[in-house]
């Protein structure tokens, strides 16, 4: 039998994201009681273990490894039922947390009503502070047919598909986008992209735009930049055309027998009535925080995503971080003191970043070295038979500082955390120069790569 559900608790969180649970145990650990509201029974623990990261990167990983599409499904749905069930029973068997399934609508700034989805019944709860952690969701663009085809997917309803897309044709050229274009097609999928974008990979240097696009081209993902989408239409029960501009403006139409929209994400805020609490929200309709996270509501604070910081799980546990001090008389409370963050996309191999790249650092004045190294001079690299791709890194020529690094290559995603531990510190480049790795790894690499500057 379930906790009862109080009519007032201390500390009540409206999601079960990463920052929004994270935060939930600790208050509880502390002794304090927290109610936290999940609307959907599917998504306890938030997005990244039901329908983003985790999941994605099983078919990732499993797709690398040349198993049938069917079994790496699978095995993705067995690994998030897992997850979803332990993230459940973590926050309920803490005596003081309880887990309420429903759906939750603001009253006042310190009131919530709650229509429970198992029974439809309203509960109305007070709270003496509020944590809105609701997240974001794939946007969906305005396109003629959009919403009238059965062949047009998000990256959450793609991967509830059981069978494998033949033919995947994918709207947009963002990290998202390649992601799922670079998975499909090692599971065996002919992979169209439609990237509005006029360059592949606009914000990135030339020459890492260049490898990467190379590396997907050779695995036949075919991608097409400039493009205007302007109708999607169903052609029977297995097909179905997309009609676009392309970028010199003549019009042009695809087959494809599944559609896959990755064109950004949107804040997850409807039904929330965040006006009846007064809370503001910025020009793109994400919660609006000072740099504590506090809305302008007093005792409402907004975490992760839905406050339109930077959409990773790193980033929404770090915004736990620092409404822990906050709450506990800590150090870190601020964003102004967030340091710089790492990020990757798993393509195969991945690429990851952290700083200025190169033409930031010009852009900004720096005087400043540069050291490329390719990824098959590195022995562990060809013992993995993953030679693709370099290392790249741009180093302060007056304080021998690491000003940006960027990988592509096996293992990236972890390797640039060692170069963020790094820069973070304030370490000169020597550090990593010199510092013994073990043998053979990727990571030692760095030993060649600062060597060059």
């Amino acid at each position: 039998m379930g906790k009862t559900i109080k009519d007032q608790y201390e500390n009540l969180i409206i999601g079960f994201g990463k920052g929004g649970k994270t935060l939930a145990a600790w208050l509880a650990n502390c002794g304090r009681d927290v109610a936290i509201i999940e609307q959907s029974d599917k998504m306890y623990g938030g997005a990244c273990i039901n329908v983003a990261c985790i999941p994605t990167k099983s078919l990732i990983e499993n797709a690398g490894k040349k198993m049938p599409y069917q079994d790496a499904f699978d095995v993705k749905n067995e690994l998030t039922s897992f997850l979803r069930k332990a993230n459940y029973d973590k926050i309920e068997n803490l005596p003081s947390a309880i887990v309420i399934t429903g759906k939750a609508s603001f009253i006042s700034p310190n009131e919530v009503n709650i229509i429970l989805s198992d029974t439809g019944e309203e509960k109305k709860i007070k709270a003496e502070k509020i944590f809105i952690n609701t997240g974001s969701q794939p946007f969906v663009p305005p396109i003629e047919g959009i919403e009238t085809s059965n062949k047009v997917f998000t990256s959450i309803s793609l991967m509830n598909q059981s069978v494998l897309v033949k033919k995947l044709a994918i709207i947009g050229g963002g990290f998202i986008g390649l992601e799922f274009a670079d998975m499909y097609a090692e599971f065996g999928a002919e992979v169209t992209v439609l990237d509005s974008a006029k360059t592949f990979l606009p914000k990135e240097d030339k020459d890492v735009a260049a490898e990467v696009f190379k590396i997907l081209a050779a695995k036949k993902i075919n991608i097409l930049t400039g493009i205007l989408v302007e109708k999607i239409e169903d052609i029977d029960n297995e097909n179905v055309s997309i009609q676009f501009k392309n970028k010199e403006g003549y019009e042009e139409a695809l087959e494809a027998s599944a559609i896959l929209v990755a064109t950004g994400r949107k804040p997850m805020l409807a039904g929330l009535n965040i006006e009846a609490a007064g809370i503001k929200t910025n020009n793109k309709g994400y919660v609006e925080v000072d740099e504590f996270l506090k809305t302008n509501a007093d005792s409402i604070w907004a975490i992760g995503d839905i406050n339109g910081s930077a959409q990773f799980t790193y980033i929404s546990l770090d915004d736990f971080r620092l409404i822990r001090d906050q709450l506990s008389g800590g150090n870190y409370t601020s964003l102004k003191q967030r340091k710089q963050v790492a990020y990757s996309v798993f393509i195969n191999p991945q690429l990851a970043h952290i700083g200025l790249r190169q033409k930031e650092a010009i852009e900004k004045g720096y005087d400043f070295k540069i050291a490329k190294l390719p990824a098959s001079s590195i022995p562990r690299a060809r013992i993995n038979g993953n030679t693709n791709g370099f290392l790249k890194t741009i180093v302060d020529k007056k304080t021998n500082k690491i000003l940006g690094c960027t990988l592509i290559c096996d293992n990236a995603n972890e390797m640039i955390n060692t170069i963020q531990v790094a820069m973070n510190a304030g370490f000169d480049y020597q550090l990593i120069r010199d510092t013994i790795f073990t043998h053979p790894s990727m990571t030692e690499a760095f030993n060649d790569l600062y060597s060059l500057i």
